[in-house]
Formats: structure tokens, sequence, C-alpha cells
């Protein structure tokens, strides 16, 4: 093998790159296991141990670069929901209503009826609202015009009555995707806010479609109404530092004396607590604060030996640090009027909102934190002094006077700033404001949070202004955003949610890991036993090592495991064994005809190559097509079978060719068969095509029987498909799927469908999916809560928190509008992997016959096994839906059976290039019989790791592993008995026709 030394090295630096990556999963473990220790069962003592260790190192790599826990915790593997519990929201900005807001909500009979045309068509569309409602517009009055609709006063300054439809639509797209832009932006802060590790939310392709992942939560119903409130925009005058430092001196005091108070009735526990609170800051770190512009004047008051003293003297103080000259003291100008660690922002609220506290502070004096964090870490935050102007307590402007907003360039055309237009009411009272407030700051506040507070430099009439002082073009474009979108009313209604309760996600991680170690070990071990202690050692240090392989690959891409993650990686590590097995089988050909076994290992190896590397790619095309169409757990599968294809490919071929010349450097013996085994399915005679016509019978029964259950059973959709609500409630006590059924009857108005999935109760309904309300999923949970309650299946005390948590283990929606997309994508990603592996088989055979073969017998897959989940639907005790996981099983059936078919047409083609004058029968037989034994232990190795997870992975993929475990038994038989006759009679019948045309 040439270049050993670059492929030894390069296996090293992958393995240094694997360790490296690992590591920081074993800290942040560890961190938690002692954040657990020190909580003692106290969830909200645990959390507060995390979120005080954030900014704290807690990793040094080999004495090069410290980590803090939030640097590890981004930096480890991130578990999926399904293992660890959460929510999974899929939120759709309401279009239809920034688009109303844009035409002041007109009465227009054409505009309205294309809004309601646009909305229905878009059930069954993947194009974006605003072509749809272009096209509703025409298609209802082609002679409309949508500038006599949108020639509103706030857009004056772009749609007057000469402009184009298609000039109107292009404005229309402009703000709707400022305002989608916004949204995400609104969701991102608030879920930052949130408290959540490792939140993940992204824009989805579909426009205006924004993902939200939040893991460990369980306050669902607060997360829906957090992700679903329309943004609140605000401008409020401010106070200045030097007008509140004053009160924050008097309460400062009146903490101290309430501490005092607590102290002398608690024998000091309150000082205590604050000492314990705060001291976090003062170890090694204590070096971020005196960084701060202010950090200096808590540095030189109080050193690390009298921290105490200081924080019991100045409790306020000792969390939040004045805006004041680090050297002389003097306080800053503006309405800054103190820094603090993220982590003590919740006590200095406390402390704020306490009724003694704030009755120090004038009644028209409110806080409000800034949205951004002063460093880049984002551990500290500014609070600003608001001054309360109107009789009601409001803000004196809301986003509704914002007319326009954009990003752009002072007089000098080098820093950025928002150029801002309000209309006639709000530039009104923006004069007002401006003129009472030259030299002082306006804040921006957005969800309470200070967006920007910049300082007004003179009276603004007529309602047009800039904001100057930002930091970047960025910082800019995002306050416009803001800003432009602040008057347009667009709330993220949840059109799909899964929620995964933290009981059920422990129990998915342990069959997972239990299926995961007896699969392993089950392979492991019949390496062993086929290919003898020698050549089975190394194909399992190959196994072993593209495992670490793949757990590093996945850390370092930071990629989400899933439960079908680990099935993803438990059957590569059964298709993996492929590779090995074609090597090894080569190698025993080779030694059979007389070679050396340098030589042997040698040829072998050259010889097994075309057959791994166009079996493993057509199964990496597989994994390709369901990363690009499928989404969520289905995405975390694709994920870990295209990196264990990859990695298992240069285990079997260059780690173990490595070992083996190793070991004839050394002189050792190596064997490369067992006794047992030596002779299994050797020198088999069997008359494939003789048979084929046999075979085609069986396969026609079976695909007839499949196709007549279609018809009169039918298939058992999930709700990815069809939509609905399900849930899997966890009974204190046996209950009867009848029981339950009539029980949900009275509340839902018609039965819903239960079943029982494992020790749980699943129940799906519609009811009321159509809506898209804000609290409709808490109410069809309390409805749900309610029918159960009634028919005394569950415990009337039981308040609506409590069930969420401890009975409902979790839950799953998806709107009509979701499954329309879902079905699509999955006919898509099938027919979409069909075809490219048509076309690599026809490539790399050139011959469009093998093409043909290899697809039918997909197909033929294909019909069985969705004809086995029609027949016994209902009849086996776990689930059969057709769903997105059905999907990916299909296509992972797919690259199974198209692998194990190119390995049969691989050895074919050789044999013809081989024998040319023999019997075209002959060799196809011959080829068919010489593979037999590659076959036998690939489907087995497979079939045992499935069977493994199927067994011990738990009911939430028992359905899944069902379909691949059908599918490689099916798969295996389609490729010798269907796909090679088809192609056979296929070449048989075109030679006969070009015969009779000559």
């Amino acid at each position: 093998m040439q270049n050993k030394g670059a492929i030894l090295t390069f296996a090293i630096l992958l393995a240094a790159v694997c360790f490296y990556q690992l590591s920081f999963t074993w800290v942040s473990n560890k961190v938690k296991d002692d954040a657990i220790e020190y909580a003692q069962g106290d969830e909200m003592k645990e959390f507060q141990y995390l979120d005080s260790m954030k900014s704290e190192v807690v990793y040094n790599f080999l004495g090069l670069k410290k980590f803090t826990y939030k640097d590890v915790q981004e930096l480890e593997i991130n578990l999926g929901l399904d293992l660890k519990g959460g929510m999974n929201v899929t939120l759709q900005v309401e279009v239809q209503d920034i688009i109303r807001a844009m035409s002041n909500y007109s009465d227009d009979e054409t505009f309205n009826a294309a809004l309601a045309l646009a909305t229905k068509n878009q059930q069954n569309s993947t194009k974006d609202y605003v072509t749809l409602f272009g096209e509703a517009f025409e298609e209802i009055d082609p002679n409309a015009k949508l500038a006599s609709v949108f020639n509103t006063l706030e857009l004056r300054d772009q749609v007057n009555f000469n402009t184009s439809n298609a000039d109107v639509l292009k404005i229309i797209d402009e703000q709707t995707k400022a305002a989608i832009a916004n949204a995400f932006n609104i969701i991102r802060t608030r879920i930052d806010r949130f408290g959540v590790a490792q939140p993940n939310i992204q824009n989805l392709q579909t426009s205006g479609r924004i993902l939200v992942e939040l893991p460990g939560v369980k306050d669902q119903n607060r997360v829906r109404s957090l992700l679903q409130g329309t943004a609140n925009l605000e401008f409020w005058e401010t106070y200045e530092n030097q007008e509140v430092y004053p009160f924050m001196a008097q309460a400062n005091e009146r903490i101290k004396e309430m501490q005092v108070l607590d102290s002398e009735k608690s024998g000091n526990e309150a000082t205590a607590d604050t000492t314990t609170a705060t001291t976090t800051d003062t170890t090694e770190e204590n070096s971020l604060l005196s960084e701060l512009e202010a950090g200096a004047a808590r540095d030189t008051t109080a050193s690390a030996a009298n921290l105490a003293a200081y924080e019991e003297q100045f409790p306020l103080f000792a969390l939040l640090i004045p805006s004041a000259d680090q050297q002389t003291g003097q306080l800053y100008p503006g309405p800054i009027v103190g820094t603090a660690n993220a982590k003590d922002t919740a006590k200095i609220n406390t402390y704020l909102h306490n009724p003694q506290i704030k009755n120090v502070f004038p009644r028209d004096m409110r806080f409000a934190w800034t949205a951004k964090s002063l460093d880049e870490a984002g551990n500290f935050y500014r609070l600003i002094a608001l001054k309360v102007t109107t009789r009601d307590g409001k803000a004196p402007l809301d986003g509704g006077v914002i007319t326009d907003a954009r990003q752009d360039f002072d007089q000098f055309g080098s820093n950025p700033e928002v150029a801002m237009q309000m209309n006639a009411e709000g530039a009104k009272v923006w004069q007002r404001m401006t003129k009472e407030n030259v030299g002082k700051s306006i804040a921006i506040v957005l969800d309470g949070y200070v967006r920007s507070f910049p300082n007004v430099n003179q009276e603004i009439a007529g309602g047009r202004s800039s904001i100057s002082g930002l930091e970047s073009i960025e910082e800019a474009q995002d306050l416009a955003n803001v800003l432009k979108s602040g008057k347009m009313p667009a709330p993220a209604r949840i059109i799909q949610e899964d929620i995964v309760g933290p009981s059920l996600g422990q129990k998915a991680i342990n069959s997972g890991l239990l299926s995961f170690v007896i699969a392993f070990a089950l392979v492991l071990v019949y390496m062993l036993f086929f290919y003898s202690k020698n050549a089975g050692l190394v194909a399992n240090i190959a196994l072993v090592a593209n495992m670490f392989f793949i757990f590093g690959v996945l850390a370092s891409m930071g990629s989400v495991l899933t439960l079908p993650g680990i099935a993803g990686i438990v059957l590569t590590i059964g298709m993996s064994v492929d590779a090995n097995v074609l090597i090894y089988e080569r190698i025993q050909e080779e030694l059979r005809a007389g070679k050396g076994v340098k030589l042997a290992i040698t040829d072998g190896y050259k010889n097994a190559y075309s057959a791994i590397i166009d079996g493993q790619v057509t199964t990496l095309l597989t994994g390709v097509v369901l990363f690009l169409f499928g989404s969520g757990p289905i995405k975390g599968f694709a994920t870990t079978l295209i990196i264990g294809i990859l990695t298992s490919l240069f285990s079997a071929i260059f780690l173990t060719r490595l070992i083996f010349d190793w070991q004839l450097k050394k002189g050792g013996r190596i064997l490369f068969t067992s006794t047992a085994t030596e002779g299994w399915l050797r020198n088999m005679k069997i008359k494939f095509l003789e048979k084929r016509k046999m075979f085609y019978v069986i396969s026609g029964v079976f695909i007839v029987l499949s196709i007549g259950s279609f018809f009169v059973r039918g298939l058992n959709y999930g709700i990815d498909f069809k939509g609905g609500r399900s849930y899997i409630i966890e009974f204190q006590k046996d209950v009867e799927v009848g029981e339950v059924r009539a029980a949900l009857a009275d509340v839902f108005g018609a039965a819903p469908e239960v079943k029982t999935s494992g020790n749980d109760i699943k129940i799906t309904t519609d009811y009321k999916i159509d809506d898209h309300s804000e609290n409709i999923d808490n109410e069809v949970e309390a409805l749900l809560m309610k029918g159960l309650q009634d028919a005394d299946l569950i415990d009337k005390s039981v308040t609506l928190e409590e069930f969420t948590q401890d009975y409902q283990q979790s839950s799953q929606k998806v709107g009509p509008t979701i499954s329309d997309d879902i079905r699509k994508d999955a006919g898509i990603a099938i027919g979409f992997s069909l075809i490219i592996i048509f076309l690599y088989i026809l490539v790399r055979f050139r011959d469009w016959q093998y093409g043909l073969g290899a697809v039918a017998a997909l197909a033929h897959d294909s019909l069985i096994v969705l004809g086995i989940f029609s027949l016994f639907s209902g009849v086996l005790p776990f689930s059969l839906e057709i769903d997105q996981a059905f999907i990916a099983a299909i296509l992972t059936v797919v690259g199974y059976s198209i692998n194990d078919t190119v390995v049969v047409f691989d050895r074919i083609r050789e044999y013809l290039g081989l024998h040319p004058k023999r019997d075209i029968v002959e060799n196809v037989d011959d080829a068919l019989n010489s593979t037999l034994r590659r076959t036998f232990s690939t489907s087995l190795s497979t079939f045992v790791v499935l069977l493994a997870i199927f067994l011990f992975g738990g009911a939430t993929i028992r359905g899944f592993t069902f379909a691949l475990l059908v599918g490689v038994v099916v798969g295996t038989y389609s490729s010798i008995f269907i796909a090679t006759p088809i192609a056979y009679d296929t070449r048989n019948r075109v030679a006969k026709v070009i015969a009779k045309r000559k």
C-alpha cells in the first residue's frame, strides 16, 4: 500500500481531533454531575449552579487555552429533544396580518377576497404568501389595481396610483421580509432571556417559518405565550444617571437594613446567602469586572480579602456597579445607572420590585435592561432608567407611529445610522419629546428590553429623524427592521410542535444505549466467530475506531444526536461490516488461487474496491437525499448515516490494511476464516436464472396482496401526513383503550384515535387543528385533562401544569400546511433517490438494463414493505404508522438494497469480462453463487443489529426498525432473485429486438 505514512498521519490527526472534540462533552457532563450533587434534587438550585458557572473557567486544555462552561456547552455533543426532553416548535409568521396592516385594514372587497383565497391556497402550496396573494388578486379581478389599496399615508413615498401591481408586490415583499427578519430577532432575544441551555433558532427555507428547539424546558404553556406574542415597541423618555444615583444609594441602605433585620431573625442566613451569590465573580475571573469602566470603583473599594464586608455594606452596589469614572468616582452622564453580570440581574430585579425598596424611587421612574450585552461573551448588561410621562403609565409613543425606517449613513458617508419617519400623530409627540429632552436620551424599548438609547441633539419637527452612534452596519440594519416592522402586527403562530418530557427522554437514552451496546457486542462476536480471532480482531479494531470517529466528527460539526441518529449509527455498524466482508472474501479467493498471503492481501483489497465503492456510494446518495429533504430526527438519522459511511470506508480500507502490513512485517500468521465457517456457502451451484419465473410468481403474489391491502385496509397515516395532535399519556393505573376513547369523545366532539404505545397510551385527534389562535394548544390540553378527569382516569385535583409535566410524556402537533409540505417532500425524496440511483448505475455499468433491474427491485421492496405495514397495522402490538420516520426507513431500505444489488452486479460484470466465451447464464449463476457467502454475512450481521434495536431500542422507534428489518430481508431477496433476473430478461429481449431489425 502506497502512502502509508500519509494515511497513518491522517489517522493520528483525526483521532487527536476527535479526542479534543469529545473532551468537551466529558467536561460538560462532569460540571452537570457536580450541579446534581450540589442541588440534591432541587431543580432550581441545579439551574442556579449551572447558571453561575457559565463564565467560570472549567477546562484548561493542555495549558494552551481556557474554556468557560458556556464555551464547553457550545462544543459538546448536542442531544436531541427525544433524548433529553424539551420542545421543538415550527412557527409561521402571519404574513396576511402584515399585509392587512400595510393597507391600513382596507375594506376593499377584491383585496380581502384575495387574502382569503391566498390563505386557502397556502395549505396546498409551497409558494410564499406574497406570491400567492398576487396570483389570487389577479385571478379575482385582472383589472384591479393594488396601488388603490396600498396608496396609504405610510406608503405614499413608495406607492402612487400609477404604480404597477408588480411593483406594489415587490414593496409588499420587502416589507414582509423585514417583518419576518424582525420576528426572528425578537424570538431569538426572547429565548436568550428565557435561560434555555443550547437553544436552536433558525429560519427555514419556506418564507416566514422559524424553527425553535428548546432542550429541557418544562413550562410549555409559558413558552407558547413567549413565542406567539406580538412585539411591543415603545419610545420612553429617560432619567439621567446623576438624578437616579441618590435614590440608588437610599435603596442600598434600605436593603442593608432589611438584611440586618433578617440576619437577627435567622442567624445571618441572608448575609451568608448574599455572600454565596456573589463570590463567584471574585476568584480568578475578577479581572472581567475591572475591564468594565465602572469596575474599578468596586475593586478600589473592596479587595478580594474584604469582599464579604463590602457586600454586607453595599448589597446593591456589590451586584449593580454604578456608572462612574474609575479614577475620580464622578458619575457618567446619560441614562445608564449601572452594569451587572447576567446571573445577578434576577436578584437585582427582585430588589427593585420589592415594595419596600420600590417606595424609595419616584413613582414615575422605571428600569429596563439593555437587550445587547456590553461584552461579546454576553456576561454584562446595563440598567437604564426610564421616565413615565403619561397618566396611564404607558409609553408616549409606540411602534404604530413608524411609517418607514432604513439603514443609512451620516453626511460624511462613513458612520452607519438609521433614518426614521413617523406619521403625523407620531411626529407631533416626537417633536414634544425631543424638544423637552435635548441633551438627554430617548430609549427605544422592545418587549421590555432597551434596544437603543440615542441622545437627542435638537428638537425634531416633521417626524423625520436619524439615530446615530451605532457600532456597525448590522446593528443599524437590525434596529431599522425593529422600527419598520414595529407598526405591523406580525404574530408568529405554532403550526408544528413536538414536546418530549424529560422522563421519556431518559427512557429513550437508556433504551438507545442498551440497543447500541448489545448490537455492537453482537457484531464484534460475529466477526470473531466467522473470520477467526486474527482477521476478525482486525475488523473489530476498525469498528471500534469507526465508532470513535463517528462521535468525534458529530461533536466537531456541532450535530445533534437523536434516537434515530443512534439507530443510524447502529445501522452503520452493520453496514460497515460489509466492506470488511468483501475484502476478506476476496483475500480468501486469492489464497485459494495459490497466492502468498502478502500478494493475496494486496490483490484482495484491490479487487474489492470496485464493489465497496459502488455499494457505499449508492447508500451515501440515499443518505444525502434524506439529509436534504428530511427535517428534525430524520436529518439526524441521515447525518449519522453519511458520517458513518465515510468513516467506515476509511477504517475498513485503510486502518485494517495498516494493521495487516504491520503484522506481515512482524512475521505473524494471518488467518481469514475460522474452522467452523471455512466451508460455509462455498462452491454453491444454484441455478438462479432457471428458477427466476418461480420467484417472479412469489414476488407477484406479495405485490398483489400489498396493492389489495392498500385498497381494502389502506395505510395508517401518522399526523405528519394528515395533520393533527397526538399525546402520549402515562397513567398511574391500568386503563382500557375504550375507556380513554369514550372519555375524550365527549370533550372533543368525536372519538379520537387511541392506541397503546409501550406502557403508555397514545391519543391522536384533529380537534381544532385549523384554529390558529394563540391559546388553542393550551385549550386542547386542558380539554384533554378534563375528559380524563371526568372519567376518573386521573385524579381531579391534578392541575394543568402537573398534567403536562407528570402525565403527558410527549405531544406532537402538525398543522395542515406542514403535513402537505411533508407529503410533498417525502414524494420528492423517494422519486429523487430512485432517479439518482438509476443514473449512477447507468454511468458505472454503462448498461441501462442494470439500472432498470435495480430500480425495479427497489420498487418491489418498497411496495412489499408498504404492504406489510398495511396488512399488519393494528394487528401487531406496536405502531405501524406511515410518517417521516417510515419514509426515512424506506429510503434506508432503498440504500441497503441497492448496496446489495450493486455488489451482485459488480461481480456479474467481472465474470462477463473474465469469461467472455462462456454462456451468459452460466456467468450470471456463477457470479451470484460467488456472492452468497458475502451476502449471508452482511445481511445476517445487519439483521442482528436491527433486531437488537427492535427488541431493546424502545417503543418510540419500534415501527421504524421493523420497517428496516423487513427491508433487509426483502432487499437481500430482491437483489438476487429480482434485480438480476429482470436485468437479464431485459437484456435478452433487447438483443432479440435488435436481431429482428437486422
